[in-house]
């Protein structure tokens, strides 16, 4: 079987910077598991994909306009001290580096590193940590099923490895 849109895909993969750093990975015993071509992961981390059959190696790379894009200083934002107040925030929460979950206007979820404290303003960078970095991916294709009409649905992986509904 191939990979195309709507295949349960799972793989193993280790993520690296152009300086060596390893970024990211996913072992054979503890795999990445997606829905092919549904947006669950960069649009041209699918596309190098595929195609592909079990047992395949794959090796490649993305440019960050491919991956996450490049920064942007409008995503560095201040936010006022006050909203993190409250007896149910962590007392290191704001250590400079730290990422923080928040959300967006809209209710999004976004993912703020804490670049600087004051007493009045917390500074925040919202672009993605690995936004400006080329991508090099490498990894096994360990296996490939049809997604069930219900993960379709949900739009996520159910089952062993996937997410369960209780």
């Amino acid at each position: 079987m191939q990979i195309s849109p709507n295949k349960v895909i799972s793989i193993s993969y280790r993520l690296t910077l152009d300086n060596g750093e390893l970024a990211d990975e996913a072992t054979a015993e503890h795999p990445l598991m997606f829905i092919h071509g549904i947006g669950q992961t960069l649009e041209a981390f699918d596309d190098k994909l595929h195609g592909l059959e079990t047992g395949a190696e794959f090796q490649f790379s993305l440019t960050p306009d491919e991956g996450y894009g490049t920064s942007s200083p409008e995503m560095v934002i201040d936010i006022s001290r006050s909203i993190f107040n409250g007896p149910e925030v962590p007392k290191d929460l704001l250590e400079l580096g730290n990422m923080v979950p928040m959300q967006d206007q809209d209710g999004r979820p976004m993912n703020g590193i804490v670049l600087a404290v004051d007493d009045q303003n917390v500074r925040m960078d919202f672009n993605h940590p690995l936004a400006d970095q080329n991508l090099h991916f490498t990894g096994t294709i360990i296996s490939i099923r049809e997604a069930t009409d219900e993960e379709k649905d949900h739009g996520h992986v159910h089952g062993p490895g996937g997410h369960h509904h209780h």
